[in-house]
């Protein structure tokens, strides 16, 4: 009443499941492939393209001249950016590392000083843009905003004068 079983050797079984896959998956990567070839990658090519170019521009384009400490004389007469003022007193801070700690440049503290300066600018400078106008027209305004920067890149504790 049972029917019996029939038993495929293992081998056979294993044999014809491989043939079956290899069959089935390798024309479906050639339909694949004929479906949806590789694309361009356009937007990769113009986001390298406009990099390279803003290397080159801002390698050939003009550098400011330096600025001197008697552009900020007459403030009122010739107005100043309140960037090219902090950009001037970030340049001076090995002289006030000097002043700060009272050891010529070379030094270990001076360098130490000098390195710990430059780590703050751009938290100073951040403060800086909250605290003053864009444009320095006055000589008040001009002094509140050096003495600011340089207690703020070179900050003395416990110096009383």
């Amino acid at each position: 009443m049972n029917s019996p079983e029939r038993k495929i050797p293992v081998s056979i079984a294993a044999q014809t499941e491989t043939a079956h896959s290899s069959t089935f998956i390798i024309p479906c990567l050639f339909h694949r492939m004929d479906k949806a070839p590789m694309k361009f990658p356009k937007v990769t090519v113009v986001l390298v393209s406009a990099a390279l170019l803003f290397v080159v521009w801002e390698q050939t384009r003009e550098r400011p001249e330096p600025v001197e400490a008697g552009r900020f004389t007459n403030l009122s007469a010739n107005p100043v950016e309140r960037s090219v003022t902090v950009d001037w007193l970030v340049a001076r801070i090995p002289a006030f590392c000097e002043d700060a700690i009272g050891q010529r440049p070379g030094t270990e503290a001076h360098s130490n000083c000098v390195a710990e300066s430059e780590a703050r600018t751009s938290s100073c400078r951040r403060t800086l843009d909250d605290r003053f106008p864009s444009v320095i027209d006055s000589e008040a305004a001009f002094r509140d905003l050096s003495i600011t920067a340089m207690n703020c890149l070179v900050p003395r504790s416990g110096v009383v004068e």
